[in-house]
């Protein structure tokens, strides 16, 4: 097993995000008022997010300033490792070169601290006390726990049910770093009692859980809540991944053909993908940007572009964007992080453009990638990663097929140390395959009664 490691110190730590839409040819469409179907203003954002976090949602500014204290925070682990697969290409026997940049080094685990530091920084300069949250996997939780934690800010997490079954050492890192977790839909709230009512055996899913926690962050004006992806802001705080990416390939005297990230919201995809993207719209340039989502919850490969709400009960604006429906319950797959009905505006907007790409994996085609990317790389991937692990095997086989050495860059948002009995399921051949059926997703879309996009 070798790898090659491309390494910057921490004076490289992006100084600027980098915000896409200055460079959109098609900006993405407003979000609407759920009732008036009106675009909405700053206004009805304010009781969720603090001023700085609207402003950086709606901003068409190409480049937004990283505060000072934020970039402190950062250093804690970043600038992360950019690593050569060697060990995965000599397997593959492909004339590719494979390069991955592994978030798993964060205190989370995860890529999602990135945007969780700023979200919670901005919370604490206008006097919040608590923030509401939802969590798929865990990742997004145990990241806005460990910012909560670093600002003394009090943090409440409503984690989808199947995760916070099957994950309980996820749901122990954000005890130990102060947060109360509680299983979504939970008793706690109007939504998830209504959920209960009619499915008390429910696995919940993201959109029910965003709709408790952002009920909760209603009630109470020192409580704001926070978001993990989808949104704008979210989107933009990820993009240090690709910006990193950048110097670090510049070291390796390379540059990528093709991107890839898993794909949930979106916050994975763009935070490696978008600074790259760049590139396409600045220069002309070809690069591949895909987006790797399961198969159990393809909204992109297999969804509508139209707005949708982006909860289940119907307390978030309507948003642009490739939807399989707002009360679309996805199989429990171990993925828990891609478990989400929708895509974030952005996203759905350069998809319908034509300048990214999308493919959908199938559960056991992944762990199959992830269990020979850990013994030829030696790092246990989260279950998410290893939807861009399965995409990169592909790419990298239609490399060698046609004998073109190309550059393929993905990212590693996070480690599985916390997925052992996924990968238990795996190796015992008891994992469950999950793949949507059309009936199933005709049927969720004709409960749709949002708008429609020409």
């Amino acid at each position: 097993m070798t790898q090659k490691k491309y390494l910057l110190a921490e004076t490289d730590v992006p100084e600027q995000w980098y915000n896409i839409v200055a460079d959109m040819p098609n900006k993405p469409l407003p979000p609407l008022h759920p009732a008036t179907r009106e675009p909405i203003g700053p206004e009805m954002l304010a009781p969720l997010f603090p001023l700085e976090l609207i402003k950086q949602e709606v901003t068409t500014e190409k480049w937004v300033p990283i505060p000072d204290e934020v970039r402190e925070i950062y250093k804690i682990w970043r600038p992360t490792p950019l690593f050569r697969a060697t060990g995965l290409e000599k397997w593959l026997d492909t004339p590719a070169r494979i390069y991955y940049k592994y978030e798993g080094v964060s205190p989370a685990g995860s890529h999602k601290p990135n945007t969780a530091v700023p979200q919670v920084f901005y919370n604490k300069q206008e006097g919040v006390t608590k923030i509401t949250t939802e969590t798929g996997a865990g990742q997004w939780g145990s990241a806005l726990s460990f910012a909560c934690q670093l600002f003394g800010i009090d943090c409440e997490v409503y984690m989808v049910r199947a995760s916070y079954d099957g994950k309980p050492y996820r749901k122990m890192m954000m005890n130990t770093w102060g947060a109360s977790v509680y299983p979504s839909p939970s008793t706690r709230t109007a939504a998830g009692k209504s959920i209960l009512a009619d499915h008390p055996d429910s696995p919940g899913s993201l959109g029910i859980a965003i709709s408790e926690a952002v009920e909760m962050a209603l009630h109470d004006e020192q409580t704001k809540y926070a978001l993990g992806s989808v949104l704008n802001h979210v989107l933009m705080h990820q993009t240090v991944i690709g910006l990193e990416c950048v110097k670090q390939l510049e070291q390796a005297g390379d540059f990528p053909d093709i991107v890839v990230a898993p794909f949930g919201g979106g916050s994975n995809f763009a935070g490696i993908g978008f600074p790259f993207l760049r590139y396409n719209l600045e220069e002309g340039r070809q690069i591949r940007c895909i987006a790797a989502e399961p198969a159990s919850c393809p909204k992109l490969t297999r969804g509508v572009f139209r707005y949708d709400l982006g909860d289940t009960v119907g307390m978030t604006p309507l948003l642009p964007m490739y939807t399989l429906g707002h009360n679309f319950i996805p199989a429990p797959i171990h993925a828990g992080g891609l478990r989400y009905h929708g895509a974030g505006a952005i996203v759905s907007q350069l998809l319908r453009d034509g300048l990214i790409e999308a493919q959908a994996y199938n559960q056991l085609q992944c762990f199959d990638a992830g269990v020979q990317f850990a013994r030829t790389e030696g790092i246990i991937p989260a279950p998410e990663a290893n939807h861009a692990i399965a995409a990169v095997i592909r790419e990298a086989r239609q490399a060698k097929e046609e004998g073109k050495a190309k550059t393929i860059l993905f990212n590693l948002c996070g480690h599985g140390h916390f997925d052992m009995a996924a990968y238990e399921q795996y190796l015992s051949g008891q994992l469950v395959e999950h793949e949507v059926t059309q009936a199933e997703i005709l049927a969720s879309l004709a409960e749709l009664d949002t708008p429609l996009i020409a």
